[in-house]
């Protein structure tokens, strides 16, 4: 058990997707998740959804709440109150799942044990630097375990819209507070997929029908544009 919990990694992805709202021009709502679970070889996500890996692959992923082997929502009547994700929705238990407090859940976190994190993106600069708990002026219940993930995951993959508005959320530098001084590894949005390497960001893919040109144009970062762009095998 101890070694399934050292290799666990943090993940929110179906959530961060979803509530980022990666639907329109691009690649549709899902297609995101789909491109994330690809940097997870021979590993399945348990979270709010469990169709981005097949069932025979073995490797378990713990959720944000202290829960190792969960998966999407109980059978009718089998919801517990005790048991939900974050969004205090129902979830339920795969057989051999455990359950710990959160002292152990952070301390997974804050020992440097989990392999990956995926979270949401207010904000990402051209060096790789994340906001995402705050928007000054405005309530905010929680900072959440985000400055713990980004801080202390062996890498941290950012979920998000590319624009909010009509404006870029991809910026030369980031206006709203730093999640952490530690910069992300890759960025994927409805348009594309941004990794930051020698602190600069890099055009890795594009999504489906979308240009290059298209891409920058909704980008206020400087990207680093290499000479074939693939768009991302969805």
């Amino acid at each position: 058990m101890r070694r399934k919990l050292l290799r666990s990694a943090e993940c929110q992805l179906a959530g961060r997707c979803q509530r980022s709202g990666m639907i329109g021009k691009g690649i549709a709502q899902t297609d995101p998740e789909r491109r994330i679970a690809r940097v997870l070889p021979h590993r399945r996500l348990e979270d709010s959804r469990s169709f981005l890996r097949p069932p025979s692959a073995c490797e378990r992923f713990r959720h944000y709440q202290p829960v190792l082997g969960r998966r999407e929502l109980p059978e009718e009547g089998m919801a517990h109150p005790t048991l939900t994700d974050a969004g205090g929705r129902p979830v339920a238990a795969l057989p051999g799942a455990c359950t710990f407090d959160s002292a152990v859940s952070f301390g997974l976190i804050r020992g440097g044990h989990l392999d990956l994190t995926v979270v949401g993106g207010l904000q990402v600069d051209q060096e790789g630097h994340l906001a995402n708990w705050t928007i000054p002026g405005k309530m905010v219940p929680g900072m959440g375990g985000a400055m713990d993930l980004v801080t202390g995951a062996k890498r941290v993959v950012v979920a998000m819209q590319h624009t909010a508005k009509g404006k870029p959320k991809i910026m030369k530098k980031c206006t709203l507070p730093l999640t952490s001084l530690r910069t992300v590894d890759l960025v994927v949005t409805e348009m594309a997929v941004i990794a930051f390497r020698d602190g600069r960001a890099t055009l890795v893919e594009r999504a489906p029908g979308v240009s290059v040109a298209q891409v920058t144009s909704a980008t206020e970062a400087e990207l680093t544009i290499p000479d074939n762009v693939p768009e991302m095998a969805i």
